[in-house]
């Protein structure tokens, strides 16, 4: 909370409102789904309802808890605009995220307001204030992390011992996440991605009734939810055996998977990490079939800052954890793509999912 009084106060406003709930989470400790932070430069206030009493008063930390009646969004813009006393408009603000507000949400803020102050009070902020002090973990987020990764990897060796050809997709994503689930898992991270056979070539490919191939790839990409955080991995399997020609695009895939992992470093931008990934594609005529970017940021979301692509001038620090995961797909033949999460660190990448990546063949 400290960090981010720091920045209000650098960027003059008086006060914050906070109402996406891993920031919230992130700042004073609340996993409820009905909240809002308001923070001024020497008061915390966590709004919420009645159903979070008893919970609100055993995990907030660095707040004082209000349980209320109306919407917590609203409560906490009335006790804002109450600190903010009869300043003219546009004096006394409370800055909000514009990417995490809907215009409906907006406009039932402003109705909350006193009229002399409805048309300034509320500012967006140019650029989100709670993301970017998340994007760099501390250590006791990093094993947290470690962690989910080690579930993850356990989870796959798991599942390898499973998987048959003629098994649903849907089979082989419902016994994983029942596996996970045994193991202490809060929940999956996204929906499970399980693709086999031409759907492999399906970036996000949801499992489906469709039945593994005797022969073919199949692509396994899931995560789980530990402590709040979440893990991501990625692997790519063969059914049968692979011909020349898929044995080499595996083995392109692989390789510029680990030059993007050792391209990793604090102090590095993320494009040029994206660039060690793309080349290596590029030299076996796939670049095209690489189709998004080569990673993303992981902690109390799946999809954090920063993004590892191609014009991303984000440098790397210490503390990032990110994935790395190329692919190619050839619609109507195959996919492949292998990920894993990766600490920043200033002397390279370390790797938390150290499952096999070298071409499994069942």
């Amino acid at each position: 909370m400290g960090a981010l009084r720091r920045k209000i106060t650098r960027a003059g406003l008086p006060s914050l409102l906070v109402t996406h709930a891993p920031d919230i989470r992130y700042l004073c400790g609340f996993t409820g789904s009905n909240a809002a932070l308001a923070l001024t430069r020497r008061a915390a206030r966590l709004f919420t309802d009645g159903r979070y009493t008893a919970q609100a008063a055993e995990e907030v930390q660095a707040a004082r808890v209000e349980i209320v009646s109306s919407a917590p969004a609203v409560s906490a813009v009335e006790w804002l605009a109450a600190q903010a006393g009869a300043a003219p408009a546009g004096i006394e603000t409370a800055g909000f995220d514009p990417a995490r507000t809907t215009v409906a949400e907006l406009a039932r803020w402003k109705a909350a307001l006193p009229g002399r102050i409805r048309r300034g009070f509320l500012t967006p902020l140019p650029a989100p204030f709670v993301e970017p002090l998340r994007a760099v973990k501390d250590e006791d987020e990093l094993e947290v992390l470690r962690e989910a990764a080690r579930i993850g990897c356990t989870l796959f060796d798991r599942i390898l011992n499973e998987l048959r050809p003629g098994m649903k997709e849907i089979e082989i994503a419902a016994e994983l996440e029942h596996q996970a689930r045994r193991m202490g898992a809060e929940g999956m991270s996204f929906e499970t991605i399980v693709a086999s056979g031409e759907r492999s070539a399906y970036p996000h490919g949801r499992a489906t009734q469709t039945a593994v191939p005797r022969r073919g790839f199949l692509t396994l990409d899931f995560g789980i939810i530990h402590k709040g955080y979440c893990s991501d991995m990625t692997r790519s399997v063969f059914f049968g055996k692979p011909n020349a020609r898929e044995r080499k695009a595996y083995c392109a895939v692989l390789e510029a998977q680990e030059a993007a992992v050792a391209a990793v470093t604090a102090g590095v931008s993320a494009s040029e990490v994206d660039e060690a990934a793309r080349a290596r594609l590029r030299r076996e005529g796939l670049a095209e079939a690489f189709s998004h970017s080569t990673g993303h940021g992981v902690g109390l979301e799946i999809h954090e800052p920063p993004r590892i692509g191609a014009g991303q001038k984000t440098r790397l620090q210490s503390g990032m954890v990110v994935t790395i995961e190329p692919g190619i797909y050839l619609p109507g033949e195959f996919g492949i793509r292998i990920e894993d999460m990766v600490q920043v660190t200033r002397n390279g990448g370390q790797v938390l999912t150290p499952a096999p990546k070298a071409l499994i063949e069942l």
